[in-house]
């Protein structure tokens, strides 16, 4: 009796041939979705799950070009180092998880939200006049929620807030309207937000530190 494998028939020989291709095409599409998923992470930060920079940028920019009532949301920690010296770094990691889970949930699924380093996040989003300050207040009493700890200690947190629109600002530009949120620093630790003016844009700053202050523009008396 023969031994070797016989396929019956050309439907048994049409569907060897299509198993056979099917292996070369499983294997790369394993490695195309390996890839994929690699590149992905490459594009988010591991502890809070926002956008890297880059890929901030990128989706950010194409925001600012498509969408009316924009804005450009900076956020900083306060008192950061002092969670980190007085609770230790894990507990300043977690800190830094929960921030980045307040900030996607109250941007939603359609904003560019991203980690730019440390303590500091931006953000872009829909944010219609009509409802941006009810928002953005929103946004500080979420950043002011206690984070409790996996061994149940609870840390006191907040955050300093600032926005930027392209209407004040007079540009789409994302340096500049994120130059401009920088107006966050005039509410530094007043838990308050901070609507920046046009002269807000104008004040240079290092590595998103602004270097100057135009004078405070508390929420309530800015633009």
């Amino acid at each position: 009796m023969d031994s070797a494998l016989r396929v019956p028939g050309p439907i048994g020989q049409r569907a060897l041939l299509l198993t056979t291709l099917a292996v070369p095409l499983t294997g790369w599409t394993l490695h195309a979705l390996t890839l994929h998923r690699r590149l992905a992470a490459t594009k988010r930060d591991p502890l809070t799950g926002l956008l890297r920079r880059d890929a901030y940028t990128h989706r950010a920019r194409r925001l600012l070009a498509r969408h009316d009532d924009v804005a450009v949301v900076m956020v900083d920690a306060d008192r950061f180092k002092e969670i980190n010296d007085q609770f230790g770094h894990a507990a300043g990691d977690a800190v830094l998880a929960a921030f980045g889970a307040r900030l996607t949930a109250w941007a939603g699924p359609s904003a560019a939200v991203g980690r730019l380093g440390g303590d500091e996040f931006a953000l872009v989003l829909d944010l219609p006049a009509a409802r941006r300050v009810q928002r953005l207040e929103q946004l500080v009493r979420m950043l002011h929620t206690p984070v409790v700890l996996d061994d149940g200690r609870t840390v006191d947190v907040a955050a300093s807030v600032g926005a930027a629109t392209p209407a004040t600002v007079g540009s789409r530009d994302l340096s500049a309207l994120q130059r401009a949120a920088g107006a966050l620093y005039d509410g530094k630790h007043t838990g308050h937000p901070v609507l920046a003016t046009a002269e807000h844009a104008t004040v240079p700053s290092l590595n998103g530190r602004r270097l100057g202050r135009p004078g405070t523009a508390a929420w309530g008396r800015a633009a």
